[in-house]
């Protein structure tokens, strides 16, 4: 998914920054065609330099890497770490158990209503963008 997004901001003329820990660019993981490769040392360096680059956050259905990033995003949210707009792109509702387990979280306690509030959440990429003030439809 991301090389799928990052060669089409490419293609409309777009920038794209990919940041990558060097392990995986050994494996030959990296996106070579993209406006900026920066090589870090671990997954975490990985994502605070991410953060450092971001104004808006957005996940897309992934695997283990993606909850990952979505927890540690949200967890730096709620701690004020990071101001950054959160967003979850509930394409084909592949989030709906993940975000049952969230509504589950504040009915028992774990989770403050005010921070799930805080995520935007869509089905519709152009909604979900138009939620997080990157565009008005």
């Amino acid at each position: 998914m991301m090389g799928i997004v990052a060669d089409e901001v490419m293609r409309l003329g777009g920038s794209v920054i990919g940041v990558i820990p060097d392990f995986l660019l050994q494996r030959e993981v990296a996106h070579k065609g993209i406006t900026q490769l920066e090589v870090v040392n671990s997954m975490h360096e990985r994502k605070r330099r991410m953060a450092d680059l971001s104004d808006v956050f957005i996940a897309l259905p992934g695997g283990w890497g993606t909850l990952d990033e979505l927890a540690e995003i949200l967890t730096w949210k709620q701690l004020g770490l990071i101001q950054a707009s959160i967003g979850l792109l509930n394409t084909q509702q592949y989030f709906n158990p993940l975000i049952q387990q969230m509504k589950l979280m504040v009915e028992e306690g774990f989770l403050n209503v005010k921070n799930l509030e805080q995520l935007n959440i869509s089905e519709s990429p152009r909604q979900l963008l138009n939620q997080l003030g990157i565009i008005t439809v």
